[in-house]
């Protein structure tokens, strides 16, 4: 009698469990992201980042995007949910791969790193409000581009 018992609330709970799991994957396929598109032509436009932006968060991995391009490069970093942070390299590799598709002469880089999205965060930021001339996109892309290339 017990033994049934037990098997019963284990079965229920495993129901249980799954049945969460399966609210939380509609749960993210009906989230409404906010996606900041900067719209600017002042100095570069960046029709190309936007464009790039709205490809990586169409794939289920990707929860957001920021992206800054300049003349002939594309920075792009990309925030991954939480259970996907165990395929980080195979998401940012697949993402790597789809923009060079995308814009094939353009110079990519793609980044998972927390710090470089929230740097990219204030430079789309510091484009939408036209704060920032050609040589100061410059210099904080410059700046962008070292954080990528350092090794923590």
């Amino acid at each position: 009698m017990l033994n049934r018992f037990t098997a019963f609330i284990l079965i229920v709970l495993l129901m249980t469990g799954c049945s969460a799991n399966s609210s939380q994957t509609d749960i993210n396929k009906d989230r409404g992201l906010n996606i900041s598109k900067v719209h600017t032509s002042n100095p570069i436009d960046q029709t190309v980042a936007n464009q790039a932006k709205d490809k990586l968060v169409n794939q289920d991995e990707v929860a957001d995007a920021k992206a800054v391009n300049s003349n002939k490069e594309l920075l792009v970093a990309i925030k991954v949910e939480n259970f996907d942070r165990l395929r980080l390299k195979k998401i940012k590799k697949k993402s790597q791969t789809e923009l060079e598709d995308m814009f094939p002469d353009y110079k990519i880089l793609v980044s998972t790193d927390q710090k470089l999205f929230i740097e990219l965060e204030h430079l789309e930021q510091k484009l939408e409000k036209d704060h920032t001339k050609l040589d100061s996109l410059n210099r904080d892309f410059k700046r962008i581009k070292s954080l990528l290339n350092e090794k923590t």
